[in-house]
């Protein structure tokens, strides 16, 4: 049995209510799709509290770490409420996602700015919030940093960000801690930046080291051989430099389960590694404690999410595959085309009802690739029912686009049966609202 909550593939609230329909959050999955549209993005609040107190709970006989949510994976100004009320830091990659966590409320001390290439306004608005630390990805950074510090009398507090070396298990364009990365110092660059910060550039602060080493993670072992990586580096610096640094980052990636086949850790067993893994490296190499800081993004968020879409056209191909058509697809959640991502899904209308058909799940685009779910079996299937798409809280509103001019989904969080609109859906208006004809062109037309 799952011991975390990242180990469920529904929400933890999912169930068959007395009318026959799929329920969430105690609230009617079809009866939500009336009332908001489809497609329809639907957060439940128990399960995005659940796996925030997995972590806490996992990680509770530690006493120096800070809990940073990877704000990429989903950021919405009432997410961010809610993972900040759990006890919750984050860690932020753009002016938007900084802007939106301080606008949800969010204490900035508790913020980290990371990115491998920031710009002079995001670094500029990230010194006057006033986020607790900077994580410098690059040479051309760290004086970029120091000039604007400098410049308006603050000292940034920063973290290096560095390569492990290390490589997972995962599609390639979500491994982040191997040599060949756009990340992050070299491990054979760290000693010239540390000379720099130490000699030069007199209004940077550095703390210690940032690693992360992949998404999407099932391997416990690459936690084990980051930490010792960071904690040796510490030691190392310490020694030739006589400076005690005294936080490392180790980032996230943490895996969900998407379908019956995948088996991530849970929490529980990460913790695990890691903290004995910090202890082996402590003794190992003669350092205090250090405080660390851990970024889980996807297996906050992913658990808690799920996206309704409402079944139209279909087509039989002879001697070859069923295809039913929703009315969302790619623009809505890339993962599949992008990563070639796999999902499980439910008949909101019919949950219960036996599996007699194997069906491939197109999307609305003008793409042959976008396929939302290939070949998946399902009941049968009728124009206006509803699907509903399981463990998309991670990546999929964030990389929502608007191709083909259509407008992106609502979202709605629910909880004890109430059910609210956190982002609104797009209207044609909002689709135009920034768009311009030159005067010179207005007689043309």
């Amino acid at each position: 049995m799952p011991n975390s909550t990242n180990q469920f593939i529904r929400p933890i609230t999912c169930k068959t209510n007395l009318q026959g329909n799929l329920e969430i959050g105690g609230c009617d999955i079809v009866e939500l799709s009336k009332k908001y549209g489809t497609p329809l993005y639907v957060i439940d609040e128990a399960t995005l509290r659940s796996v925030c107190r997995d972590y806490k709970k996992a990680f509770s006989s530690l006493k120096k770490i800070n809990m940073m949510y990877a704000s990429k994976a989903l950021c919405t100004m009432a997410t961010s409420a809610i993972i900040a009320d759990e006890g919750f830091g984050f860690d932020v990659v753009s002016a938007g996602e900084m802007y939106t966590v301080f606008k949800a409320g969010v204490d900035m001390s508790k913020v980290l700015f990371n990115g491998n290439n920031k710009s002079v306004d995001e670094l500029i608005l990230a010194l006057e919030l006033g986020v607790g630390r900077i994580s410098v990805d690059n040479f051309f950074e760290l004086s970029l940093l120091n000039e604007l510090a400098k410049g308006r009398g603050k000292v940034a507090d920063i973290l290096l960000r560095i390569t492990p070396g290390i490589e997972c298990h995962t599609h390639e364009y979500i491994q982040t801690g191997h040599l060949d990365s756009k990340f992050g110092f070299d491990l054979t660059q760290i000693d010239e930046a540390v000379e720099l910060i130490l000699n030069c550039y007199t209004n940077l602060k550095l703390h210690g080291l940032h690693a992360h080493i992949g998404s999407q993670i099932f391997e416990t072992k690459v936690y084990h051989d980051e930490i010792e990586i960071l904690v040796r580096e510490l030691a190392r610096l310490e020694k030739k430099f006589s400076i005690k640094l005294n936080e490392i980052n180790i980032g996230g990636g943490l895996g969900v389960k998407y379908t019956e086949e995948d088996m991530p850790p849970s929490t529980f067993d990460i913790a695990e590694i890691i903290l004995n893994s910090l202890r082996e490296s402590v003794d190992k190499y003669g350092i205090e404690n250090p405080t660390i800081f851990i970024e889980p993004g996807r297996s906050i968020i992913s658990t808690s999410g799920v996206t309704l879409y409402t079944l139209g056209s279909s087509k039989q191909v002879p001697k070859g595959k069923t295809y039913f058509a929703i009315d969302g697809g790619m623009a809505d959640n890339a993962r599949p085309s992008m990563y070639q991502a796999k999902y499980s899904a439910l008949i909101a209308n019919k949950p219960e009802k036996k599996a007699s058909q194997t069906v491939t799940i197109a999307g609305r685009f003008c793409e042959s690739g976008d396929i939302l779910i290939n070949k998946i079996n399902l009941p049968e299937l009728e124009e206006g029912d509803i699907l509903c798409v399981f463990n998309t809280g991670a990546y999929n509103y964030s990389m929502a686009s608007n191709y083909n001019r259509v407008e992106k989904p609502a979202m709605v969080l629910v909880n004890n049966s109430q059910s609210d609109i956190i982002v609104m859906r797009e209207s044609l208006d909002d689709l135009i609202s920034h768009d311009i004809i030159p005067d010179r062109l207005k007689n043309n037309v």
